[in-house]
């Protein structure tokens, strides 16, 4: 202990007495670890951004169905939809994580304003209730589906191939369960933008007993739910199960598959790519650093071997250099990080459209305690293995060629 007490002092003292060296060393682990920490929290920001919008503007947390509904395809779809939906909204409700439940139709349409008739995909939803969960489903014109009975928000695609504006007046005619052709007349009250293209184009919303009205049922297909967090899904996901033996629980990732999971799946390999790039780089840059200060020092190295030192005992000392200036320089580069998040970085960063989204979005810096953790510890690694090769290539040196170095 009394050893590596010395060792500390005499570490410290060498960085303190060659300061030029120790800041250039410091500066490169401080814009390294910063790199590293920074990326991985604008990675953490897209992903969170993907998921917050896929939940919050169509899916909830999941939904829940009759059990093989969402996988099959079926002839009459509404005999196998939920039966007395007010008692198994009640139960659900009931579950301690379950802060919102939304009961949902869905159904194929025919559109008329004037002389222009579209089809579309209407989907009928409790709008008081869903008003203030489904935040990002963005609103461009008029207001969210409310309390109107016969209020009606198209997707901005469709509103624009309707030549529909706010206060239209549109006919909707669509089949009963019983095959016949019923209709009814509503009014828009909203235009709204997902950004999801095949969305926007053909989904048009509009109060739920009136699209139970419409099909002549009482029955709902699907029931969406809001969580406390995202991590209780799966404890739900259970009691849903063991309890109600003809339902299951699907999560938002398997129901938005296409646009949402594997956007995630693709954008994460590649973000681990590119992190793998950096990383080599940052490392790179600080070995050579490093590497290059440990060299300058020949002549010290030769008059500690010739003063007795072993090879051992100035390895151990650059080492612990490397650590100090490594730990240092790694704290110093995650609080640098943190302010500039904090300022600059604060309004977040507008990016372009991605594939398959039709509108832009911001990005947040989320940075993450774990992030910070594995950035240190790979930078403060990195200066210790640039220490060590390099200090055990001049330590092995000859004493002699050693003091004659320049």
């Amino acid at each position: 202990m009394e050893a590596f007490s010395i060792t500390f002092k005499l570490a410290f003292r060498n960085l303190l007495r060659n300061k030029r060296r120790s800041t250039a060393i410091l500066l490169t682990i401080v814009a390294g670890t910063s790199s590293l920490f920074l990326f991985d929290g604008f990675n953490t920001g897209i992903m969170n951004q993907y998921r917050e919008n896929t939940i919050h503007a169509r899916y909830g947390y999941g939904q829940i169905n009759t059990k093989g509904y969402h996988e099959q395809v079926y002839e009459k779809p509404w005999d196998h939809w939920i039966d007395d939906a007010d008692a198994v909204l009640q139960k659900i409700q009931d579950i301690p994580q379950v802060t919102h439940v939304f009961p949902r139709i869905e159904f194929y349409g025919l559109l008329n304003k004037g002389e222009v008739s579209l089809s579309g995909r209407g989907q009928g939803i409790d709008g008081m209730a869903e008003v203030g969960f489904f935040n990002t489903l963005n609103i461009v014109e008029g207001k969210a589906l409310s309390d109107e009975p016969d209020g009606l928000v198209l997707g901005q695609g469709l509103a624009r191939s309707l030549n529909a504006n706010v206060g239209d007046r549109i006919t909707l005619l669509a089949n009963t369960i019983h095959g016949s052709i019923n209709g009814v007349d509503l009014v828009v009250t909203g235009i709204f933008h997902t950004g999801a293209k095949e969305f926007d184009d053909v989904v048009f919303r509009l109060p739920l007993k009136t699209s139970q009205n419409l099909l002549d049922t009482n029955k709902i297909e699907k029931i969406a739910l809001g969580l406390d967090q995202l991590s209780s899904w799966e404890q739900v996901a259970r009691k849903i199960s063991s309890e109600h033996a003809n339902l299951e629980a699907i999560p938002f990732a398997i129901l938005d598959k296409v646009y949402y999971q594997h956007a995630v799946d693709w954008l994460g390999s590649q973000f681990q790519v590119i992190k793998l790039i950096i990383l080599v780089i940052v490392l790179l840059g600080i070995f050579n650093t490093v590497s290059t200060s440990v060299l300058e020092r020949k002549q010290e190295v030769g008059n500690l071997r010739a003063n007795g030192e072993s090879i051992k005992q100035v390895i151990s000392l650059f080492l612990t250099e490397g650590v100090i200036l490594g730990v240092a320089g790694a704290v110093i580069g995650v609080v640098f990080t943190l302010l500039l998040n904090l300022t600059l970085l604060g309004n977040g960063i507008l990016m372009p459209p991605s594939p398959g989204i039709t509108r832009q979005f911001r990005v947040f810096i989320e940075l993450q305690l774990f992030g910070s953790a594995e950035s240190i510890i790979l930078c403060t690694l990195c200066v210790m293995i640039g220490t060590f090769f390099a200090s055990m290539q001049v330590a092995r040196m000859p004493i002699g060629k050693a003091l004659r170095s320049l």
